[in-house]
């Protein structure tokens, strides 16, 4: 079973998608998807359930985050991707908070060759959890904002609230 619920945010009205977490309480959700509503990112289907209640720990987690109050998740998320992604969405989990990292940095840190760039690129486009999973810190080499799924503006935002600088 799949459910949902939208909130709002500085960044526009938020998409959560997940899967009920099954703990004895019947509380709680394993996090699929995190996205800017009508940007990159699943639309929501007919056979999903809206249940804003089963999202309450993740949501409070985001208003924290949004109000300069949390700069960490601890949310239950699943896997998902390909081996490469995985690896390349992990690096993303390391860049902490106020920090940046460019795209060649993070093929560096899996691994991979300079050439390999380009596929690091899309594996972090394809990263589903958006602020949770934190893609909007890998810039270009050049310290551009390349590239978000909610948005270049969106991702200027959350650089802002976090006051990011630039690391190696």
């Amino acid at each position: 079973m799949t459910v949902y619920t939208t909130i709002d945010s500085p960044l526009g009205q938020l998409l959560l998608v997940g899967e009920p977490a099954g703990n004895e309480a019947g509380t709680g959700v394993v996090l699929t998807s995190l996205s800017v509503r009508g940007g990159k990112g699943p639309v929501v289907r007919d056979e999903w359930t809206e249940d804003p209640r089963a999202f309450a720990a993740v949501i409070a987690q985001l208003r924290d985050y949004f109000v300069g109050g949390r700069t960490e998740f601890e949310i239950e998320s699943t896997g998902g991707g390909s081996e490469f992604q995985r690896r390349v969405w992990a690096a993303l989990e390391e860049i902490p908070y106020g920090a940046t990292a460019t795209y060649g940095e993070i093929a560096a840190r899996i691994g991979a060759s300079r050439a390999a760039v380009r596929a690091v690129g899309t594996a972090i486009g394809a990263n589903p959890l958006l602020i949770v999973r934190p893609c909007h810190r890998v810039i270009g080499a050049d310290g551009s904002l390349t590239g978000y799924a909610g948005g270049v503006e969106s991702k200027q935002r959350l650089l802002e609230l976090e006051r990011a600088r630039r690391v190696a």
